[in-house]
């Protein structure tokens, strides 16, 4: 049995008890409930009338956020094989697989309800980035199991984050709601894979610091591959609704420091080394977000 393979046998119970506390503590929801249905009116495929821009209730940054965050959500299909392929859908570790991809999977529905009834977004345009997007899929490459619990404990709080932020930021109370709504989930969600990634550190400390390492490092949403991701995401970054600035401090340190990564001393020299690599790291990074943000003062004082 390799490393990998090992770790994650003897997370086994880890996972059990962290998954009998998840349960105890979701609380169950409809996506039905959050929906205005009494707004919504039939397209022209029915005799109504199709989408203008003037329906839309949101601003342009609202829409944009809005739009990359249900994209994200719809690639579901690609992120439970990726998962079920590193973790296993036996015992435990596949009841969990199972649990988390259900309670995602009411993300997307009431996401795309709400915009459809509210006609927040073109419906047509949507739909086809959907198939474009959840056609293409997701990869997450070669990475380990043990890479792959990292990533999530990050990749969880940072959608959460989003999912937050784009809600207070929508200037809709239905929609903040929703998405307050989801980003309790995602929280759970993020508690459960930094509890294991916590565990593996104590049972394999150099592996799950290389693993920590690298994904913090290379560290992209999961949307990264949607259709004018790039652009969408400098808008959103603008818009304050997620940056480097929150990626530094309301995502990567907390985790981090809840992982007592910075004061350890169990590392060998290897773990030692991804530390000082990390470290060095989230200098750099505070320093450009600390750029991006004087550059944002700048254009507000001139603008």
């Amino acid at each position: 049995m390799d490393t990998q393979a090992a770790v994650l046998y003897e997370l086994e119970p880890v996972v059990a008890q962290n998954l009998d506390r998840h349960l105890k503590t979701a609380r169950e929801w409809f996506p039905h409930d959050y929906v205005p249905w009494s707004r919504g009116r039939d397209f022209a495929f029915l005799g109504g009338e199709d989408w203008q821009p003037e329906d839309s209730p949101l601003d342009p940054v609202a829409k944009t956020a809005l739009t990359v965050n249900l994209l994200t959500e719809d690639n579901l299909p690609s992120y439970h094989r990726e998962i079920a392929t590193r973790f296993s859908r036996d015992g435990a570790w596949g009841t969990w697989v199972g649990q988390w991809t259900a309670e995602e999977g009411r993300h997307s529905i009431a996401l795309r309800d709400y915009l459809v009834v509210t006609r927040g977004v073109d419906p047509v345009a949507l739909e086809r980035l959907r198939m474009e997007h959840t056609v293409a899929g997701y990869d997450a490459g070669e990475r380990s199991a043990l890479s792959v619990l990292a990533y999530v404990s990050f990749q969880e709080l940072a959608t959460r984050v989003s999912h937050r932020n784009t809600g207070r930021a929508s200037g809709c109370p239905l929609a903040d709601q929703l998405l307050a709504r989801i980003a309790a989930d995602e929280n759970l969600h993020m508690v459960f894979y930094r509890n294991l990634m916590a565990a593996a550190l104590d049972i394999a400390p150099d592996d799950a610091m290389v693993a920590i390492r690298d994904e913090v490092i290379n560290f992209a949403m999961p949307g990264q591959g949607m259709t004018d991701f790039t652009k969408n995401a400098l808008t959103i970054a603008k818009a304050g609704i997620y940056d480097l600035r929150i990626h530094h401090d309301d995502v990567l340190v907390p985790v981090l420091r809840f992982w007592n990564i910075f004061d350890r001393n169990d590392f060998g020299a290897v773990g030692e080394q991804a530390r000082e690599e990390l470290i060095g790291f989230l200098g750099l990074l505070d320093e450009r977000a600390r750029f991006y943000e004087e550059k944002r003062k700048l254009a507000t004082v001139s603008g």
